[in-house]
């Protein structure tokens, strides 16, 4: 078995993400800064924003972390919009009206939704960006390959047929009215990306396939997959770990965005040579 470790491709691009803060920061005045709105606490939420705060001051990337009120989300926005100081925005998911967060993220400007989640967003999602960077990183060719994306949602699935479709490549969806185990055993490369917990079994995956886990769901208070235990006990497949896979290098992905989003501001004064 092949561990496609997202940590290790992360460290990489944390060390490449520092020398472009620091040249923002030092030649142009620019400190690449991300706000972080959140509605309410819990533990899942709070790991994920406690990671991010993490990773962007180890490269001195700022952070504004404001837990508020969602009737006052909208409001919130509109000012960090026109903030010029700020260059990224994220809502950290779920709300606790779930029922408002088309309508929320849509108030996001196209240039600083760095979650990349919105229609017109300049930007890759975190998530799709990342899953690519771990296929590339480990030099996994996908041309000609059976591909299966098991979800179609919007935050990953969708838009991650969509990136590899624009590349060239076949991809086929499976969703609740698919027959998984038909159709995932003939699947050269697998992405899950549904939140269920189990949902990929050890029958499902052919000798050689490349797996990769970017569904979540918290059970217990803690974050599970959706590959099934002993899908790993396969020796002969290429596949992300239940710690250290495809998350680390989300957060690496929208950091970069941010750092991208900064990147404009210091073109705008004239800098073309950030690397």
């Amino acid at each position: 078995m092949k561990i496609l470790s997202g940590a290790e491709i992360a460290g990489f691009v944390k060390e490449r993400q520092a020398k472009q803060v620091r040249a923002l920061r030092q030649s142009w005045q620019v400190i690449p800064k991300l706000a972080i709105l959140q509605t309410h606490s819990n533990s899942v939420s709070d790991k994920y924003v406690e990671l991010k705060k993490q990773y962007a001051e180890d490269i001195l990337v700022e952070i504004e972390h404001l837990i508020i009120n969602q009737e006052q989300l909208i409001e919130k926005i509109e000012k960090l919009n026109k903030d010029n100081s700020v260059h990224g925005i994220i809502i950290q998911l779920p709300l606790e009206d779930t029922t408002q967060t088309d309508l929320i993220l849509s108030k996001i400007s196209p240039d600083k939704d760095v979650d990349g989640l919105t229609e017109n967003s300049r930007f890759t999602p975190a998530t799709v960006q990342a899953i690519d960077w771990l296929v590339a990183g480990y030099g996994i060719d996908l041309i000609g390959k059976k591909i299966v994306v098991v979800g179609k949602g919007k935050l990953v699935g969708k838009p991650l047929v969509k990136l590899w479709t624009s590349q060239g490549l076949q991809v086929a969806v499976a969703d609740s009215t698919t027959n998984l185990e038909e159709f995932l055993i003939e699947a050269d490369v697998i992405v899950a990306a549904v939140g269920e917990q189990g949902l990929i079994k050890r029958r499902m995956v052919k000798p050689g396939a490349v797996v990769i886990d970017a569904g979540t769901t918290d059970v217990n208070g803690s974050l599970v997959g959706d590959v099934a235990d002993d899908v790993r006990d396969l020796d002969d497949i290429s596949i992300t770990p239940k710690i250290g896979g495809v998350g680390p290098l989300t957060i690496a992905a929208l950091i970069d965005n941010v750092i991208r989003a900064a990147r404009v501001v210091a073109d705008n004064q004239g800098q073309k040579d950030l690397g």
